[in-house]
């Protein structure tokens, strides 16, 4: 062979062989990226040696919050190598996380990084909430509670504790003038209790403990210090009336309003759309969980009884003005509930501003507040507050009570 091929084929030869090595050392390298897919116990650190425990599921590109029977949905779920960032829009908030074997570590955050984030780990498999002691409950500590938050200023706050047991499990709210807390879940161990949730915005956590003579001695813990709160058990507790707080000033009979919807298009109970038909307006914001679950309630609502002859609008209040981010919150918030109805925006969700907007109004109490219109035009009712589904039998007298009204506009 000539000696010219001989070494180019050994040149070749070592190239070839090289290059084999060279990739295999290559592929050595690259990781098999982890999915993130799966059911996990995570746990904030609010503060040194205390942490509130909430459990959630990640499947694809979704994220959903698990709180007693209920399933929220939470966001969208962004995966790169193994950083896993989860934009929670609803509360402007997101979770930022590294994977760590079957751990995820990182922190809750707002969006626009403002504020003291809150450092998270959570383990993917574990499906309790609050670990297990082995200690089994003193007692059936269900029913209803009148229950007093202390609050810091001094000034008490009248609630209602709703608590259903089973076994060690405890799932409940507490209803105030403005709302409840939603869905709690946690245990009973011995006569002690421990409850947290958990949806995007702020974790809520509440613990202490129930006496065999049906009393409630707790705190609520968040980042920023405790409340404490006390009360006993009265199966016939209940708030003040939530249509007697919110009312008009004297010599209104009305509410004049002109306020943009997201396109700039100003819409007001005058309009043509809306004369001579009863209309629900509803002082929301898309930040506010009471808000979500009505929300979640009036927009099927709607679709079944818009044929009736009624109209909704939703007045919304948000932590934001500018044109982008209306826009994306108002849309965000339509989509995710279905909404066919208006939605304006009136100002941000300071209480002296909304009142000051609708000048007619004494004051303003609470996010969500609902007005019941006639078909004059005229304020038939206002209800300050909401209670959503996780109170229970107060949620069913709401739904009753909301469409008892709607049929006494529409057929007068």
């Amino acid at each position: 062979m000539n000696i010219k091929y001989t070494l180019l084929a050994i040149s070749l030869g070592f190239s070839i062989t090289t290059a084999i090595a060279q990739n295999k050392a290559s592929t050595a390298k690259v990781k098999t990226p982890v999915n993130a897919n799966g059911n996990y116990r995570g746990v904030f650190k609010i503060k040194p040696g205390f942490e509130v425990p909430f459990n959630f599921e990640i499947d694809k590109d979704k994220i959903t919050f698990l709180n007693a029977e209920e399933r929220f949905d939470g966001g969208k779920v962004y995966q790169t190598g193994d950083s896993v960032k989860i934009k929670i829009d609803q509360f402007d908030n997101e979770l930022a996380f590294k994977i760590n074997g079957d751990s995820l570590i990182g922190t809750l955050r707002k969006q626009d990084n403002s504020g003291k984030p809150i450092a998270v780990v959570a383990k993917k498999g574990e499906n309790f909430r609050f670990k297990p002691s082995g200690a089994k409950p003193a007692a059936d500590f269900s029913g209803t509670y009148d229950v007093v938050f202390k609050s810091p200023s001094g000034t008490d706050e009248k609630t209602v504790g709703v608590f259903q047991q089973t076994g060690s499990k405890l799932t409940g709210t507490f209803l105030r003038i403005t709302g409840d807390s939603r869905y709690l879940e946690g245990v009973v161990e011995g006569n002690n209790f421990y409850l947290s949730s958990f949806i995007g915005s702020t974790p809520s956590y509440y613990k202490g403990t129930f006496s065999n003579n049906k009393e409630i001695v707790g705190e609520s813990v968040n980042a920023r210090g405790s409340i404490a709160f006390n009360g006993i058990q009265n199966q016939n507790a209940e708030l003040p009336d939530a249509y007697k707080l919110t009312y008009l000033k004297e010599g209104y009979k009305t509410l004049d309003f002109s306020f943009p919807d997201v396109n700039g298009k100003k819409i007001s109970l005058k309009d043509e759309k809306y004369k001579g038909k009863p209309v629900i307006l509803t002082i929301t914001g898309t930040w506010c969980p009471n808000c979500v679950d009505e929300a979640s309630f009036i927009a099927p609502w709607y679709k079944e009884n818009r044929k009736r002859g009624i109209e909704v609008i939703a007045i919304h209040y948000e932590r934001q003005l500018d044109s982008a981010y209306v826009k994306k919150a108002l849309n965000g918030f339509r989509e995710k509930f279905g909404i066919e109805y208006d939605q304006v925006v009136a100002g941000k969700p300071d209480k002296k501003l909304v009142a000051e907007s609708l000048p007619a109004l004494n004051n303003f109490l609470s996010f969500p507040t609902t007005i019941f219109i006639n078909k004059k035009g005229e304020v038939a009712k206002i209800h300050t507050g909401y209670s959503g589904p996780a109170t229970g039998k107060f949620y069913t007298a709401f739904v009753e009570e909301f469409n008892k009204e709607v049929d006494s506009l529409i057929n007068k």
